[in-house]
């Protein structure tokens, strides 16, 4: 657990330095990226505290960012262990001002996520989970281990967790499946943290993802007694260092009795 604490600091100086740019109004430059995607100077100032800081402690391993140059997968292929980075995840919910963005963190073994780290600099709370060790959340300096919720998935008014940002057509055709089933709007990680903690159920995610967006929260949500498991392949867990970083779609469940 040494490693997961150092780790733990590290996200937490990148989510001080996102909240100083966020409080500052001048500071709210953004930039498109080439898929369009939102820039930010806080996207590029916590990726530089997290690189940096992981270099000096784990040399040796390699990280995937979503603010680095793309490595090669011939490069990548030959990995036993990296890091998979987020310095700001959230970033259309940063740009909103809503306070739903978070810094993630995981190291990978192999194709599977082994620790998984993410802080919410606006409300000051840090997720952390390490496979075998258990999940846990610290808030207000108190520490607690995540439970999720029990449930079967015939029960009535299940909470489904949808994006903040995106609603597709074929995730309402999903959630209106359960039997009337209440929605629970969120941005980032933030919606596997919310099944973690037993708040919701179910998060669907029909729509595209990268590899940087789920890595850390799903290590946090499996370690707390949940699942995440592939749309069309429910008994096959997401991997991750694919070819394609892109994720397939996926479910996230809390502890499913069926």
């Amino acid at each position: 657990m040494e490693l997961v604490k150092k780790v733990n600091e590290i996200a937490i100086e990148a989510g001080k330095k996102i909240m100083e740019i966020y409080q500052d109004e001048s500071l709210f430059q953004v930039e498109q990226k080439k898929d369009s995607s939102p820039l930010t100077i806080a996207d590029t100032a916590a990726n530089k505290i997290i690189c940096d800081a992981l270099i000096e402690l784990t040399p040796e391993i390699p990280i995937i960012s979503e603010e680095n140059k793309l490595i090669e997968y011939n490069t990548r292929k030959e990995y036993t262990k990296c890091w998979v980075v987020d310095p700001l995840d959230g970033t259309k919910e940063f740009i909103k001002r809503n306070g739903e963005f978070t810094v993630n963190i995981a190291l990978l073994d192999g194709h599977a996520p082994i620790m998984g780290v993410v802080y919410i600099p606006a409300s000051d709370e840090l997720y952390y989970g390490v496979k075998g060790e258990g999940a846990f959340a610290v808030i207000k300096g108190d520490t607690k281990k995540l439970d999720p919720a029990s449930y079967s998935l015939s029960d009535k008014g299940l909470k489904i967790v949808c994006s903040r940002s995106h609603l597709n057509d074929e995730t309402q055709a999903f959630i209106d499946k359960f039997e009337a089933p209440e929605k629970v709007a969120k941005g980032s990680s933030l919606k596997f943290l919310a099944i973690a903690k037993g708040e919701a159920h179910i998060y669907p995610r029909i729509a595209p993802t990268m590899e940087w967006d789920t890595c850390a929260a799903q290590i946090i949500l499996e370690e707390a007694g949940g699942k995440v498991v592939m749309y069309d392949d429910p008994e096959r867990a997401l991997n991750y260092n694919k070819e394609n970083l892109l994720n397939p779609y996926f479910i996230a469940y809390g502890k499913v009795d069926n």
